[in-house]
């Protein structure tokens, strides 16, 4: 909440504005133990299959006042033109949220497994739809739950929490959002193209199941998400051991920016670090990534590697 002072006849005035303010992008797990049951705070759990979690998990013990939400199956991403993992509609996106307990005034704060950098995607890329949709009062607890554990004496609450639903209402960042029209005018025009992909994947060795052709976008730069955590983990790096990683990659840390992958998955994590920890607010996520670009024969490719 923005508290906005007017003076009227000389007297005080304290007139409260609803809005979304900007939270810190990370949170420690002092922060969480301290604040997760608070009235204004919603955490969610995005455990899901992909990193070895479930809902049953969830049951058997989460963060104290935690609601899990099913990242894969429950409404986060969906298939737009056969292209699977994108960015829904709107008015799904927001009832969603709404049937979470989230309104525009809560602060969100989102936890994975914390077990390595792909599951960590499960988290950056559900805070990158917030901020899509215009919520900037949202975070990641940095390490998952598995930097909560880590502490055996840290309390865990077993069974469901079914929140109250509220109404939460969008207003729509594109700025963060860039289309394969984008990726097109970013070739050879000074934009840095970052693919998140294993390197394997960038060099065209191997690709995703779903992808119609091997390697990557001309002109771009590899930088796997494995870069962007401590030994490939569920925790960032500190921002002066990623600015050295971009520097190796070749990757600016100022101008615009795109980051891709394949689904869109790994190239949050990607954007996350280049826009929320290192700083560069032109960045932006090529959702459709390389199972879109891949599929239109009319755009071109590079394959370092043929096999």
């Amino acid at each position: 909440m923005n508290i906005t002072k007017k003076l009227i006849g000389g007297a005080a005035l304290w007139c409260i504005v609803s809005m979304s303010w900007a939270a810190d992008p990370l949170v420690d797990v002092a922060w969480i133990k301290a604040n997760s049951c608070n009235a204004d705070v919603r955490v969610l759990d995005v455990r899901n299959p992909l990193d070895g979690g479930s809902k049953t998990d969830y049951l058997r013990g989460h963060i104290p006042c935690a609601v899990h939400t099913d990242y894969l199956k429950g409404g986060w991403r969906t298939s737009v033109k056969n292209v699977p993992g994108q960015l829904p509609p709107t008015d799904k996106i927001t009832k969603l949220i709404g049937d979470l307990g989230i309104d525009n005034n809560t602060h969100v704060v989102i936890y994975h497994a914390g077990k390595n950098a792909l599951d960590l995607g499960s988290a950056t890329r559900v805070y990158w739809t917030f901020k899509v949709l215009g919520h900037d009062n949202v975070s990641i607890l940095d390490g998952g739950l598995a930097a909560y554990t880590q502490d055996k004496k840290n309390p865990l609450e077993k069974g469901n929490k079914a929140p109250e639903a509220k109404k939460f209402t969008a207003t729509l960042n594109q700025e963060l959002l860039a289309s394969k029209e984008d990726v097109k005018k970013a070739i050879d025009s000074g934009i840095s193209l970052v693919d998140n992909r294993p390197d394997n994947q960038y060099r065209g060795i191997n690709r995703h199941e779903k992808a119609k052709r091997s390697g990557t976008i001309p002109q771009a730069h590899s930088l796997p998400e494995s870069w962007m955590t401590e030994n490939g983990g569920g925790k960032f790096r500190d921002v002066a051991t990623l600015k050295k990683l971009y520097q190796l990659a070749d990757v600016p840390t100022e101008g615009e920016a795109i980051n891709f992958c394949n689904t869109g998955h790994w190239a949050s994590v990607g954007w996350f670090v280049g826009s929320e920890l290192i700083g560069n607010k032109k960045t932006r996520l090529y959702d459709g990534s390389m199972l879109e670009w891949s599929a239109d024969e009319s755009l071109p490719m590079v394959q370092e590697v043929k096999l």
